[in-house]
């Protein structure tokens, strides 16, 4: 299967070409208004003159050799074309037709066929169901909607999983002057998938950046494959995955499975794959545009140069949300630009040069050229937007966006421009950009502020995968490999605690008491306080039935524990027991869980443990592997990391250590194989440095059927 051939032949033939098809007309309009040099061959059984040109009435007719044919037959009639072609020596096909796999078994079965035979022949097939596609860096647009004019050329390549949406993303992304270097429609990917084409572009050297819309991610391993290649090439990848609804919890005993929903796992991973992921169509064309103008960022340190005050005020704001940091202009800098400020303005970060832009042309720019010198700024943001409309003498205007393209290029960090809001780049303001120079405007601060934040945390991630910080597995002294033989159900704290604890992994002590006098004596053995708790095969959440009992400060107290807990135990689990440890107090408790995805595997769950899990949901999630600097990562991630950093005098949380311990317990986790469906520690008491497991829960996937 050959992609690039695909997107590049040199004839093409359009299979079921007719007057009476719109997507017919569509197709050969754009192909020949937009740039393709080479021959179009039209294919009508009938023959006879089509869209007014002769008409093959086979592919087997047509004298000349053809790389692609864009098929537009009925349903029953596409495998017909494909054995045709094939016997040609054709590769590659454009399979517009619908009727497949989205219409039900019998469709299904006939893409299931196609399928087959594309693999046994080597064929290379877009759809079916699909528009075609852009390649707008090559001329060559096989793609059976109207093309809106002008068709922008650039560096983003587009892949989408809905036909539909195309016209509206290539209509937006001309309205703010986003050219593209390949869009395709996916169709329902029976051969060619997302990956494919995202595999390409990666080595394509006229795409920068790629932007996705994603309905599915069919293979998950596949598209990490490829997001890892491109964070390594430079390339960024902006998605827009729709699907956000919470499904039912993965695992019923585990409250890890609980806060694992799909979408969850789905925005978890395209984080550590250095994916871009936003929620809008604006924001996906917005985003891509500013890296395929910028490429990576050097920091999050921000200079703004704005014409207004209450702009100024929008930007702290929604800079503070993306995490972008607005520091004080050096004494130097502040020094220069007071005399170049008006004296009404107030020199700080962000700048506001008044409104005297009006009366002094050249004030913005001055201001431009200091803030960019100032040493503690990595990148300047600039307030300004193309002109709208073209005056009777566009000289002097030319002449002003020439100056400021100017300042621009030769600034020693990078400059982003945004306008106030989002409005569309007029013919004239496409002209200023083209003959002057001007950067690419993102639209509105808004969702230039959106694109500027994840431009950062991108950049930042490339960074770390050039330097080899990407996430990666490690061992765990005394871990086993494979579940222990007989591991099924569940395995309750004795039994999950004991497993840990033979890792190498940091549990609290306990002993199993079979009777009151046992239970007395290994509290004797810790000193008191101490706790109890049932345990059983089975058991999950022993609060919840009354099997624990805390704080434990005498004998007489165990005793009666003792009694309290079997009877509550022994109503759910007849052969329940005791497990007595020592009290631990005070401290941060969190919880550490891994649960099984069924799309992307094991999944690691750390945050605010004890009661708070329900009630807070506050974790972050990663799929493994990862190491402890992508759990430090996680942990800076939570609502309540500021409670690890010793809130209100508490002792902060040597996070170096809980970092170290949550990797452990994820490659432990990885460890136990195919049979594992979740492992929780919760909670897992943190103290200091000292980092401890004082309740565990395992759950091992029932044996196929």
């Amino acid at each position: 299967m050959s992609v690039e051939a695909l997107f590049n032949p040199r004839s093409i033939a359009l299979v079921g070409a007719t007057d009476k098809s719109g997507w017919s007309v569509s197709t050969l309009l754009n192909l020949r208004t937009h740039g393709f040099s080479g021959p179009v061959h039209l294919v009508n059984p009938r023959g006879g003159v089509v869209h007014g040109s002769p008409a093959f009435r086979s592919l087997t007719e047509i004298p000349s050799p053809v790389d692609l044919a864009y098929v537009m037959v009925p349903t029953a009639a596409v495998l017909g074309v494909l054995k045709e072609g094939a016997k040609l020596g054709i590769g590659c096909y454009v399979v517009l037709t619908a009727g497949f796999g989205e219409a039900g078994a019998e469709g299904a079965r006939m893409e299931a066929e196609i399928a087959g035979f594309a693999r046994e022949n080597g064929l290379t097939i877009l759809g079916p169901n699909g528009n075609g596609y852009i390649n707008a860096a090559a001329d060559v647009t096989p793609y059976g909607l109207p093309i809106p004019e002008p068709l922008l050329r650039g560096s983003v390549g587009v892949v989408l999983q809905s036909g539909a949406l195309a016209s509206s993303v290539l209509g937006f992304a001309q309205a703010r002057n986003v050219g593209i270097s390949l869009l395709t429609s996916m169709g329902n990917e029976s051969v060619v998938t997302v990956t494919d084409v995202v595999d390409y572009l990666v080595d394509d050297p006229a795409t920068r950046v790629i932007a996705l819309f994603l309905e599915t991610i069919r293979n998950p391993a596949e598209f990490s494959r490829v997001a890892r290649r491109a964070l390594a090439a430079g390339k960024p990848i902006v998605a827009l995955k729709i699907g956000r609804s919470r499904l039912a919890s993965h695992t019923a005993q585990a409250h890890t499975g609980a806060l694992v929903g799909d979408d969850d796992v789905i925005d978890a991973a395209m984080r550590q794959l250095g994916v871009i992921r936003v929620r809008s169509l604006e924001d996906l064309i917005i985003t891509s545009g500013l890296l395929a103008a910028t490429g990576p960022l050097p920091g999050r340190r921000v200079g703004v140069v704005t014409p207004s005050g209450g702009a100024s005020e929008i930007i702290a704001d929604r800079a503070e949300d993306e995490g972008l940091e607005l520091p004080p202009f050096s004494a130097a800098t502040v020094e220069r630009l007071a005399g170049i400020v008006p004296s009404f303005g107030t020199v700080q970060n962000p700048l506001d040069v008044t409104g005297y832009v009006l009366v002094d042309r050249t004030l913005l720019g001055r201001a431009l050229e200091t803030v960019t010198a100032d040493p503690g700024i990595d990148l300047v943001m600039l307030l300004s937007e193309p002109p709208r409309i073209a005056p009777a003498d566009p000289a002097p205007v030319l002449a002003m966006y020439e100056a400021s393209a100017r300042r621009i290029a030769e600034s020693p960090v990078p400059v982003v421009v945004v306008s106030n809001v989002l409005t569309d780049v007029t013919e004239f303001g496409r002209q200023v950009q083209r003959e002057t120079g001007f950067p690419y405007v993102m639209g509105g601060i808004e969702h230039g502020l959106t694109a500027l934040g994840a431009a950062v945390r991108w950049s930042e991630a490339h960074r770390r995968a050039l330097t080899g910080g990407g996430p990666a597995g490690r061992t765990v002294a005394g871990a086993s490999r494979g579940a222990p033989e007989g591991a099924h159900g569940v395995w309750a704290e004795h039994r999950a605690a004991a497993l840990l604890a033979a890792a190498g992994l940091p549990v609290v002590p306990s002993e199993t008491a079979a009777d009151e006098a046992a239970a007395v004596a290994a509290a004797e053995r810790f000193g008191y306080p101490v706790v109890l708790k049932a345990a059983a095969e089975g058991l999950g959440h022993k609060s919840d039935i009354g099997g624990v009992r805390l704080g434990l400060s005498g004998p007489e107290e165990v005793r009666q524990a003792y009694r309290e807990v079997v009877a509550a135990a022994r109503a759910h689990a007849p052969d329940a027991g005791v497990l007595v440890q020592p009290q631990r107090g005070g401290g941060i408790e969190l919880l550490a869980g891994v649960v099984r995805d069924p799309a992307w595997g094991l999944t690691l769950a750390v945050g605010l443990g004890g009661v708070w899990v329900e009630v807070l949901r506050d974790a972050a999630l990663r799929v493994l592997p990862v190491d402890a600097a992508e759990v430090r990562r996680a942990l800076s991630e939570l609502r309540g990391a500021a409670l690890l950093d010793g809130a209100r005098g508490t002792e902060p949380a040597d996070l170096d250590a809980v970092a170290d311990v949550v990797a452990g317990i994820a490659a432990f986790a990885e460890s136990l194989g195919d049979d594992l469906e979740s492992l929780e520690i919760n909670p897992l008491l943190v103290t200091g440095s000292r980092v401890e497991a004082l309740d565990a829960l395992i759950t091992w996937r029932p044996p196929p059927s």
